[in-house]
């Protein structure tokens, strides 16, 4: 048993973060997600950690990247256009396979937008914000208690398949006030480290998983990374067969393994003809629409957004059911439940600022039941 506090999920995300491992932070405060830098500025130096306040969003990213590579596992936190701002260098985390976690407290846009209230707008930025073919992590908290636990299996995902790792919260989550447990003790998944001499080490050599070991700057093992495509070396090169190789294994690599990355939750009653399908703090809305609609309905929250959940969706609407997606954006998860199932799809959208509230759900189950 561990310890239980009342704080809010911005604390628990920075607490999570700690409770994983990570000992370095940089980044650049920005509404809704200031908090967890404050935080970090505070807790780091606690723990031994390390604390920077960058100039920008862009260099917040280059930061975390260095601290990866040389060892330290590292975060940043940021929202609306500071993710944007990212974009490019969590493209280089992607390409140079370093392990980081990157926390984006959504909040209304585009642009500045509505730079204090909540949204769910960023979904589709997570999966392609960055040019170029490849598969990220992303997951949804819908509670204080998830903004820890997510945070904590953000790190340890990205560690086991050395790739960046977005937590996609939203303004309500993170400023949202809950008890939480803060265990004593968290599993922690270890950087997989070469075994091989030195002389022998390739940075990009894929073991069986399709992931490569990584050593860290500073240590005996001296190695090359660039964004530029590169062979097994880390260096440069402009094969066609190599680059095939390479952006087809950076696929690979989270879509072969998404058994292990997958994770949703379902109540879904015998009786059920439509299912809501939710994330974030509006799967909490959807549950309480839920239990006032009766067993007719059911419900799948998706806590992993990407690699998308396609055969749990499949299967939660097999048999002819109706899909109702409650977002606050214009239907970005909506899409792709559309895409995965020959269900149909109804939306409740909302891009105003405000979040959509159970009796806005239940109007449109009334429509569809």
């Amino acid at each position: 048993m561990g310890k239980i506090r009342f704080i809010q999920g911005n604390e628990a995300i920075a607490e999570g973060a700690l409770a994983a491992g990570a000992r370095f932070y940089a980044g650049y405060p920005i509404t809704p997600s200031s908090e967890i830098a404050e935080i970090a500025a505070r807790r780091m130096l606690e723990v031994g950690g390390i604390y920077l306040q960058m100039e920008d969003e862009i260099a917040s990213m280059a930061a975390i990247i260095g601290a990866s590579c040389a060892g330290s596992k590292s975060f940043t936190a940021t929202s609306g256009p500071g993710f944007s701002l990212m974009q490019e260098n969590l493209g280089l985390a992607v390409m140079a396979e370093v392990p980081c976690v990157v926390v984006d407290v959504q909040r209304s846009g585009p642009s500045t937008g509505l730079a204090t209230k909540p949204a769910q707008a960023d979904v589709m930025q997570a999966k392609w914000g960055r040019h170029g073919d490849q598969e990220i992590i992303a997951l949804s908290p819908t509670s204080v208690q998830e903004c820890f636990d997510l945070t904590v299996k953000a790190f340890n995902l990205s560690e086991r398949f050395r790739v960046p790792v977005i937590l996609l919260a939203d303004e309500i989550v993170g400023h949202m006030r809950e008890n939480v447990e803060i265990p004593d003790e968290v599993e922690v998944w270890p950087r997989r480290l070469p075994t091989v001499p030195p002389e022998e080490y390739r940075p990009f050599r894929p073991d069986a998983d399709g992931v490569p070991p990584l050593a860290f700057y500073g240590s005996e093992y001296v190695f090359h990374i660039t964004g530029s495509m590169h062979d097994e070396t880390g260096y440069a090169s402009n094969d066609p067969k190599n680059a095939q190789r390479k952006v087809q294994r950076l696929h690979d690599k989270i879509h072969k393994n998404r058994a292990h990355l997958t994770f949703v939750r379902t109540r879904i009653p015998p009786e059920a003809k439509v299912v809501l399908v939710a994330y974030g703090v509006t799967a909490r809305s959807a549950r309480a629409a839920m239990e006032m609609a009766g067993p007719g309905v059911g419900l799948l929250e998706l806590v992993t957004l990407w690699p998308f959940p396609d055969e749990e969706v499949r299967e939660a609407l097999a048999g002819g059911k109706v899909a109702v997606v409650p977002e606050m954006n214009l239907g970005q998860v909506g899409r792709e439940v559309s895409r995965a199932t020959s269900a149909e799809v109804v939306g409740v959208n909302k891009a105003n600022g405000e979040p959509i509230t159970p009796y806005e759900i239940l109007d449109t189950l009334k429509g569809v039941m």
